[in-house]
């Protein structure tokens, strides 16, 4: 049996789920449209989008960020016991459209599902130092697992050395991006000291980086640290990757960025996301060499345990849910 469409109801159910994907400085580029029974998933144009997604990358953070809303996306109508059939860039004639969700047949969701859908509104970015206890093996299984699941692959960075040159590499790109006046000029736009519903909080910016710490923050608050609360010596860094660098990848990197991040807040771990490796041509090529993968890397994490992260804040409903058929979705504008 196939259900015949989604509701008004039901997608302003889903796309609650949904903008709790986290983006690129939670510049939040994506809208959210009914159509024929279907939900489509669009990059918003209207966004002022990071530099890093219009560069040399294109659309790599809008693809990653909307990749990351389906998946939730997923997960809600999942929930609903309406889960869907996700075609990804489904039409030819308009890139913007990410990826198209129709009904598929009715399903009880698994367990699975409704764990990480409760995990949604607790997966917050921590930039705060970890606690120093490891992450247990199986809990890594578990992370690299989540990635596959998604069509994706998540490389543990493990060793002394090895962390240290990841630490390296990722410095060496964080001093290109600070060079250029644009990148700390966006910075800045994004960082907000007061209410706002994007960008990144000050408080939720972590503490100021300091010279021995082994892996770079961007700059979006100027608290300093409390004594003694260096950040954790060894890190489990995880560099996730997708087996080419097309939109379909890149939104397919997208959706597994959540369920690992998901899967590790399930596991009550907090983790942050560091881009600058994949931002900068060079060190994305050293990082891919180094790696040694087959695929290209799309995503650095530290994942540990620590305090939670603060929430970002979040677009209105009727900020990014289209009309269609020339009438408002219902419950949108409050």
């Amino acid at each position: 049996m196939i259900t015949t469409g989604y509701s008004a109801a039901v997608l302003e159910r889903a796309v609650r789920a949904a903008i709790r994907a986290p983006s690129m400085h939670n510049s939040q580029p994506w809208r959210f449209r009914l159509r024929d029974g279907g939900i489509d998933v669009r990059v918003d144009r209207d966004r002022p989008l990071p530099a890093a997604g219009h560069g040399h990358l294109g659309d790599w953070a809008a693809h990653l960020a909307c990749g990351a809303a389906v998946f939730n996306l997923r997960l809600a109508l999942a929930a609903e016991g309406m889960p869907a059939r996700v075609r990804l860039c489904p039409d030819p004639d308009d890139a913007d459209v990410v990826a198209r969700l129709e009904p598929g047949s009715p399903a009880t969701p698994s367990p699975a599902e409704l764990d990480l859908l409760a995990a949604v509104p607790h997966r917050h970015s921590s930039r705060l130092p970890f606690f120093p206890q490891a992450v247990p093996g199986e809990t890594r299984w578990r992370l690299v697992q989540a990635a596959r699941t998604e069509g994706a692959w998540l490389e543990l960075v493990v060793g002394t050395a090895a962390v240290e040159a990841l630490g390296q590499l990722a410095h060496s790109a964080n001093r290109v991006l600070e060079r250029d006046p644009g990148y700390r000029d966006e910075i800045a736009r994004w960082t907000r000291g007061g209410p706002a519903p994007d960008g990144v909080p000050a408080r939720a910016g972590g503490p100021v980086a300091e010279p021995q710490d082994l892996l770079p923050q961007r700059p979006f608050g100027d608290r300093t640290r409390a004594p003694g609360r260096d950040f954790e010596p060894e890190p489990l860094v995880a560099v996730l990757g997708s087996a080419g660098d097309t939109a379909v990848d890149r939104i397919t990197a997208g959706q597994a960025l959540q369920r690992v991040l998901l899967t590790a807040t399930d596991a009550r771990l907090a983790a942050s996301m560091l881009s600058q490796p994949i931002e900068v041509p060079a060190a994305r090529e050293r990082l891919r060499t180094a790696l040694g993968r087959f695929g290209i890397p799309q995503m650095v994490m530290r994942i540990g345990y620590g305090q939670p992260g603060w929430p970002t804040p979040r677009r209105h409903l009727a900020d990014v849910i289209d009309d269609w058929d020339g009438a408002a979705v219902p419950g949108t504008t409050t």
